[in-house]
């Protein structure tokens, strides 16, 4: 006859990561600690943690801080071996100022927050298509941040350069066209000790730059235009969505976009959801400060092509406005409109993306112009 102390107990596992190290604590059914320890992060590292974990008993579930950035590596291991992860925050202040701050303890902390019905959240996928469109993301961004400090550093220099130099810049108005003219400068290296060689030698180095900052990010467009197209060939068909609208809202929503409970969920998440913010015989909403700000932006910038390009929706910005409804207002509206929109249709885009398969654990990994331009109407 079957005994139930035959059974091997549920425990919950609780993750505090950092960048070299992970703190795992290991909870039992009724919320004792059964202990805590670190491992490295690593393949060996991750493998260490889950056998420890096991050694106590069936694993229900582990709760992990930081599943984005540190514990992305150690989330997708687990989920290679089919166990359960769940995302946590940081402990709360006042459960700090109680217990006090140490990995150990919030470790512990981020196992209790599950047990307790307070992370329920998944993590996002980060093994497909959609992680690798974010990874061009953060290159092209970089590349676009250097190339514009490089653009305002050749203006001040030209501000700053001798009179002679400034002259010959002269005949061209815009900065591009100074900088290109900046690039094509010979000064003399034995001469450096003269301004009006150090300034063309400092110039031309800049504006070498910004060429070879303009052909990273043309490279990297051209690959994004392809994978957005690959993940999400129905929503960059929308009004207003160019390759770089579809690509952020590619990443705020995740490769696993139903770990959303809806598309209130999604406008949530983009910051796009309305905030009650009435008082007494005031009824009205606010702006949702919170959530995606990058989201929350290429969703303006869809409206407001909209509002110039759509005449459907030139109609209700004006039925709204004789309403009595702000201008800020309207747009709150409208971006509530276009992410449940663009919710539905990234839903059916994904649904039909291939699903990665996943790695082996053992395995170690080594390491177009228009981008972010509304697409008018044809």
């Amino acid at each position: 006859m079957h005994s139930m102390t035959q059974d091997r107990p549920l425990i919950v596992g609780g993750v505090d990561s950092h960048a070299d190290a992970h703190h795992v604590a290991a909870l039992d059914q009724r919320g004792g600690l059964l202990g805590t320890a670190s491992f490295p992060t690593t393949t060996p590292g991750y493998a260490q943690a889950l056998d420890w974990l096991s050694g106590f008993g069936e694993i229900d579930a582990i709760a992990v801080e930081s599943t984005g950035s540190y514990a992305a590596a150690l989330v997708r291991y687990l989920r290679e071996h089919d166990v359960r992860v769940v995302e946590v925050n940081q402990p709360h202040a006042h459960t700090r100022r109680r217990v006090g701050k140490s990995d150990p303890i919030d470790a512990e902390m981020a196992a209790r927050l599950f047990q307790a019905g307070k992370a329920k959240a998944i993590p996002k996928q980060t093994n497909g298509i959609v992680e690798a469109i974010r990874l061009l993301r953060v290159a092209r961004n970089s590349a676009v941040k250097s190339r514009t400090a490089a653009l305002v550093q050749v203006r001040d220099l030209i501000i700053t350069a001798p009179q002679e130099l400034r002259d010959q810049l002269s005949h061209r108005k815009t900065l591009r066209g100074k900088a290109t003219v900046c690039a094509r400068f010979r000064p003399s290296l034995s001469e450096l000790r003269s301004p009006s060689q150090a300034a063309k030698f400092a110039l031309r180095s800049l504006a070498q730059r910004i060429e070879s900052l303009d052909r990273e990010i043309t490279a990297l467009d051209r690959e994004l235009e392809q994978l957005v197209a690959t993940a999400a060939p129905r929503t960059i068909q929308l009004l207003g969505i160019s390759t770089g609208h579809a690509s952020q809202l590619l990443v705020t929503a995740g490769q696993n976009i139903d770990r959303l409970h809806g598309e209130s969920s999604f406008a949530m998440l983009c910051g796009a959801s309305p905030i009650p913010a009435s008082s007494g015989k005031t009824t009205r909403h606010r702006l949702n400060y919170g959530g995606d700000r990058q989201a929350n932006r290429a969703l303006h910038l869809i409206a407001v092509c909209r509002l110039r390009y759509c005449e459907r929706t030139r109609a209700y910005a004006k039925r709204r406005t004789a309403e009595g409804k702000t201008q800020r207002e309207i747009m709150r509206c409208l971006k509530r409109y276009i992410a449940r929109e663009v919710y539905n249709i990234l839903r059916t885009d994904l649904a039909d993306t291939p699903h990665p398969r996943p790695a082996i654990a053992t395995t170690i990994m080594c390491g177009t112009p228009g981008f972010g331009v509304t697409r008018k109407p044809t």
